[in-house]
């Protein structure tokens, strides 16, 4: 589970992850390591060892190699947190790793560009209904409660084709998928069985009346003879739940905690709203408090950074330490919202990348284009550094954004 003595440095094993400043600053270990400890030893949650990457040419490489594999649950391979059983490590996401090209095969046709721009009406729709109902609320608001947790929620729902979800329990179930250190081990066990049976209730629905929806036709696909099992199905169609909300909901709240943070940049944004793409692009790619990172495991001797790492390394790629790379990015310590291009590794590298990353970023330009247009004077209603940091999970995010207009 790390490099051998004849290629390991005295560099001190760190915990990891390692710990932010704030909730929008990186840590000043970042810049530290990229300059003279591209693979680092770290003391994962769990106990067990590990190696992190934090150069940008290092994490594109192992990202893109399907030789660095996804199979946690693995023999030998470093448990991320001391509760078993997380989103990494359980036997589910073994069954998902083994068949990941089938499955990943039949979402890139129904994540295309054409589904997801046909649904941007919808989702401005939704946002304004969302930002409708703050207003009306009054200020102070929590924009997380308000807009940036409902929304992804919402448009997941749709497309998935089931009934808008009690937000609560999702909110609780997504949590115990990625837990880190909040939940034990039975809390998880109990969530997982409460959501694997939400969803095979749908499944049994779609299978008894199809839609035109995600769920129908990965139903149907199975029942065609797809080479795609009934516990991958229900996998998925909890996957898709989960990274579909989770992430772009924090995303959201991170972005407009970095925009309002700073008032010059939200300024410039309502002066020039024609930003917006890239300005989210920027978001994406400046995130400090992305969370955990990708975790992979080699069965064979494999190079990064010039050094050689034995079988049964497990390795820590941190996408949102490489988008800080001087080497990579000009200023990259700076927020540029015209950075042009800006080929960050926030959605991943390669074949591999986030196949929902088209919608992602369609969600993060609605949202931030409806309150440029609906909200120009929004403004934090704390200072940026007393917003809070959600802790215990493997994803970064923000506790509350509490906002004024």
């Amino acid at each position: 589970m790390s490099i051998d003595s004849s290629s390991s440095s005295n560099e001190p094993v760190l915990d990891y992850p390692l710990p932010l400043p704030s909730a929008l600053e990186p840590p000043a270990e970042w810049a530290k390591l990229r300059a003279g400890c591209p693979i680092a030893h770290v003391r994962l949650p769990s106990g067990d060892s590990a190696v992190l990457l934090t150069r940008y040419q290092d994490v594109r490489q192992v990202l893109a190699d399907p030789r660095f594999t996804r199979q946690l649950g693995k023999e030998g391979a470093a448990r991320i947190s001391e509760e078993p059983g997380g989103v990494f490590e359980s036997q589910e996401a073994a069954s998902l790793t083994e068949g990941h090209e089938r499955w990943r095969r039949l979402l890139a046709k129904s994540f295309t560009a054409k589904r997801v721009s046909a649904m941007q009406p919808r989702i401005e729709a939704m946002a304004d209904q969302l930002i409708d109902e703050m207003v009306q609320q009054g200020a102070p608001a929590d924009l997380m409660a308000a807009l940036a947790f409902p929304l992804p929620v919402w448009v997941i729902c749709e497309l998935l084709g089931i009934p808008s979800i009690d937000r609560d329990k999702l909110a609780h179930w997504s949590n115990a998928m990625l837990n880190l250190s909040q939940f034990t081990r039975q809390e998880m066990e109990a969530a997982q069985a409460e959501f694997s049976a939400y969803m095979s209730m749908h499944i049994a629905a779609k299978r008894a009346a199809p839609g035109e929806d995600l769920l129908s036709e990965l139903v149907a696909a199975v029942d065609e003879g797809h080479p795609l099992t009934e516990l991958e199905l229900m996998m998925i169609g909890q996957g898709i739940l989960v990274a579909g909300h989770e992430t772009t909901s924090n995303t959201i709240a991170k972005m407009m905690g970095m925009l309002l943070g700073d008032r010059e940049r939200w300024e410039l944004l309502v002066a020039d709203p024609s930003l917006v793409r890239t300005t989210v692009e920027e978001a994406l790619r400046f995130d400090a408090n992305a969370g955990f990172g990708l975790p992979r495991f080699i069965t064979e001797e494999l190079e990064v950074a010039g050094q050689t790492l034995p079988p049964g390394t497990t390795v820590i790629c941190s996408m949102a330490a490489a988008n800080r790379d001087e080497q990579a990015f000009e200023r990259a310590d700076t927020m540029d919202l015209r950075r042009s291009p800006n080929a960050h590794l926030t959605f991943g590298a390669g074949p591999y990348s986030c196949v929902g990353q088209a919608l992602a970023r369609t969600e993060l330009q609605t949202v931030l284009n409806a309150l440029l247009r609906r909200l120009p004077t929004l403004a934090l209603a704390v200072p940026a550094s007393d917003l809070a940091r959600r802790e215990g999970l493997l994803i970064g995010g923000l506790e509350r954004v509490p906002v004024r207009w």
